[in-house]
């Protein structure tokens, strides 16, 4: 874009080579002109979240491009452009001699095939080591890979000793969702040998890696590259495997065409585990877990499951494996809550209530995953308030069918019904359900949701209440609507 108007300035990007193995890198470079003023800083530290994975990460850490190098082509290519013309020919032979040369003295490298130039390795931890490359890079004005090795979480010896468990500063509970689902994965992969898994290198934050310690021939970490780890799954099943995919929600977007093209439309038995499913309290918009139910309800032969406690999870990763066909299982990063597990009890196709058939509230939740924890509180106040309430939480997100009609008769004496949910409300199971009850029942219907937004405030709150679903916007919202 500056060369086109005319700017004369230099473009920085700065990746890691854990980013490396993602596609859309390769993509990028293969589009890339070697006459940019662009500088491509690659920081290697060996790490993405968890150990890098893989033939291109383990081809960074053994490049060695020498500064010896770098002058003796730059004073190679000097030199034959002094040479008078004396036929193409003769210039074939001279450019042949050259890369034949290269060969025997220096191993050739992909950037450098690509035509870029290729300083470093740099130790990226030292600073004048540092300045003198990235002058070097401006020098050349070319476009330039400026490769760095650092060690990750320099200068705090914990996260040094364990960068893995200090990538993130917020930190994960002990036990939580996604450990207990790892733990029933791999209770199945022993009584299942078709059963493998596949991580996209998030294998501890997924807890998946325990799987790898158990079964390592039957598990695979594909790096950063969600797509391939999906279509990866997809030819896994075709060939006869049970593929259990572990992958963030926020990350699990990049996957949107395997999960359509390569694995529903083929009707393949893969399960997908979403973890991190829900608002990110720490991390920000990038990590909102809020779109994958939006996004992957429209796939005519998805089964979405969203367990809300333990036991919930156990048996969606049982049922899952005998379900012929795509299965989403979402979660999120969250501990059990023992209130909301006490609370409520099964009635059939995955719904569950705190009430019966018979003393219907005149105020009914219907709800699924984590927030309906903050509803069962939001319950308490209005009962203080003197409003009665019940609460509808499902585990089955699709197909609704069944959920909907076991649900009609715990909602056809209400006067209203709230939906609350932790993700976009577009396209989410609050507004299929409600248009499917519109006709059908006298209730005022309300929708609570993240509404047309990223959830991303301008300054630090509290998300829920920022998104309007904090305890105090659902007990405002039923008072608002009952009166």
């Amino acid at each position: 874009a500056d060369v086109l108007s005319g700017e004369k300035r230099f473009t920085i990007c700065v990746i890691g080579d854990g980013a490396y193995t993602g596609g859309m890198v390769h993509e990028a470079l293969n589009n890339c002109k070697s006459d940019l003023p662009l500088v491509i800083v690659l920081n290697e530290n060996g790490m993405s979240i968890s150990k890098n994975k893989g033939t291109f990460a383990k081809y960074i850490s053994d490049l060695r491009v020498s500064g010896r190098y770098l002058k003796f082509k730059q004073w190679v290519a000097e030199t034959l452009k002094k040479i008078p013309t004396v036929g193409q020919p003769t210039l074939n032979l001279l450019t042949k001699f050259k890369n034949a040369v290269k060969k025997v003295i220096y191993k050739e490298n992909y950037f450098e095939q690509l035509g870029l130039y290729c300083i470093g390795p740099i130790d990226g931890n030292d600073y004048e080591k540092c300045e003198k490359a990235f002058s070097e890079a401006k020098r050349l004005g070319k476009s330039v890979i400026v490769h760095l090795k650092t060690k990750k979480g320099k200068g705090y010896a914990p996260a040094e000793n364990d960068p893995s468990e200090y990538h993130n500063l917020s930190g994960t509970p002990d036990s939580g969702f996604n450990t207990v689902c790892a733990e029933e994965v791999v209770k199945l992969a022993k009584e299942r040998e078709e059963i493998v898994s596949v991580v996209a290198a998030m294998g501890a934050g997924t807890g998946l890696d325990e799987f790898g310690k158990a079964y390592p021939d039957r598990y695979f970490d594909v790096g950063i590259a969600e797509p391939h780890a999906l279509t990866f799954c997809a030819g896994l099943a075709a060939a006869g495997k049970i593929p259990f995919a572990a992958i963030y929600s926020t990350f699990l977007q990049r996957g949107y065409d395997s999960i359509l093209h390569d694995i529903a439309l083929q009707n393949l038995p893969v399960k997908i585990l979403i973890d991190r499913a829900g608002l990110s309290t720490s991390d920000g918009a990038t990590h909102h877990g809020i779109f994958d139910v939006a996004f992957l309800s429209h796939i005519p032969n998805i089964t979405i499951l969203s367990p809300f406690c333990y036991s919930g999870i156990k048996e969606s990763v049982r049922r899952s494996v005998d379900i012929n066909g795509p299965v989403a299982i979402r979660y999120s990063a969250t501990e059990e809550s023992l209130e909301l597990r006490d609370a409520l009890n099964h009635v059939d196709d995955g719904v569950y209530t705190d009430f019966t058939a018979d003393s219907v509230p005149s105020v009914v939740f219907v709800t699924y995953g984590s927030i309906a924890e903050k509803v069962i509180l939001a319950k308490k106040q209005l009962l203080v308030e003197g409003v009665k309430s019940g609460i509808i939480a499902l585990e089955q997100l699709k197909p609704l069918d069944g959920p909907i009609n076991t649900m009609m008769k715990f909602i056809l004496a209400a006067n209203l019904i709230v939906f609350v949910e932790e993700g976009i409300r577009r396209g989410g199971v609050s507004e299929a359900i409600k248009s499917e009850l519109c006709g059908k029942i006298n209730a005022n219907m309300k929708v609570l949701a993240v509404d047309d937004n990223f959830a991303c405030p301008s300054s630090e709150c509290d998300i829920y209440d920022f998104v309007g679903l904090s305890v105090k916007n659902i007990v405002n919202e039923v008072k608002d609507n009952l009166w």
